[in-house]
């Protein structure tokens, strides 16, 4: 395996126009319990995955307060605080847990407060270099969610704000409130109803954040991952990742797992490189 030295990582990002990180990061959620709750069964493997993933040379991780909740951004800190140069830890919230694979939307300005006070707590941190908004609180105007998240910013507890699961019209709306540095959509080969807003990030120089990177079985798209993964040796995942790769310099892939052997695998994605007609294949 090549080190992450000789790695591209899909090149670098930058990210709010001071934060530089590889283009192939690692979400946090999978190192939690079943149905991201809970403990995972295996602490200290956990950890060990995460101090693998850093020393393999990601550096962009991404979390949330509400996977566990807060179990995965305790196992982070103790993984890796005092957190080496250059490692970005990215959290979000807005989520409330009152069970597995449960989720309830919670963005009101008091709890988002005391959302990312617990967040720098328990991920040891003096100030978050990237807070999303998990959700647009349907029952809260976002300019209040956004407005608190802007005033703990001015306050030196958040370096840069990002929004999660919103659409053209919303990241828009967000950019009134706060200077919007990061959007966090389902997108992949098969799932695209977010296109235009990568487009819109692409736009600003917005980083796009895709998650779920393999979607859909028994479509064309899905078949064309699945020849094109036979001609490279490579598994459909692989693909997937490379086409988001290649689809925008805007795209910070976040592909997530529990298996250290799993996350080789996603990180050897990033050496791939896909024909002109295999791109068009999964255009």
């Amino acid at each position: 395996m090549p080190t992450h030295t000789q790695r591209s990582f899909g090149g670098e990002i930058t990210i709010g126009g001071d934060l530089t990180v590889r283009r192939l990061g690692f979400g946090a959620m999978r190192i939690t319990g079943k149905g991201i709750f809970g403990p995972p069964p295996d602490r200290a493997a956990a950890v060990r995955l995460m101090q693998h993933v850093v020393d393999s040379g990601v550096n962009f991780i991404d979390t949330a307060d509400s996977y566990g909740p807060y179990v995965s951004e305790e196992i982070i800190a103790e993984a890796l605080a005092p957190y080496p140069d250059g490692v970005v830890i990215a959290t979000k919230a807005g989520f409330e847990r009152p069970g597995p694979d449960r989720w309830t939307i919670d963005a009101r300005p008091e709890r988002l407060r005391d959302c990312v006070e617990g967040s720098l707590r328990r991920l040891k941190l003096e100030r978050i270099d990237l807070l999303q908004l998990h959700r647009i609180d349907p029952k809260v105007p976002a300019e209040e969610s956004l407005g608190v998240l802007a005033d703990m910013q001015r306050e030196g507890k958040i370096r840069h704000i990002g929004v999660s699961e919103t659409s053209v019209d919303e990241y828009e709306r967000a950019k009134k409130s706060a200077t919007i540095v990061s959007v966090q959509n389902l997108y992949n080969v098969d799932e695209r109803k977010a296109e235009d807003v990568l487009e819109a990030c692409e736009r600003d120089g917005v980083a796009f954040l895709p998650w779920y990177p393999l979607g859909g079985k028994g479509t064309p798209r899905h078949a064309a991952l699945e020849r094109i993964a036979k001609a490279h040796d490579a598994t459909p995942t692989q693909i997937a990742l490379a086409w988001l790769l290649a689809r925008s310099p805007a795209v910070l892939p976040i592909p997530g797992t529990s298996s250290i052997a799993h996350f080789d695998e996603n990180l050897a994605a990033a050496d791939l490189t896909l024909t002109a007609e295999e791109l068009s294949e999964l255009a």
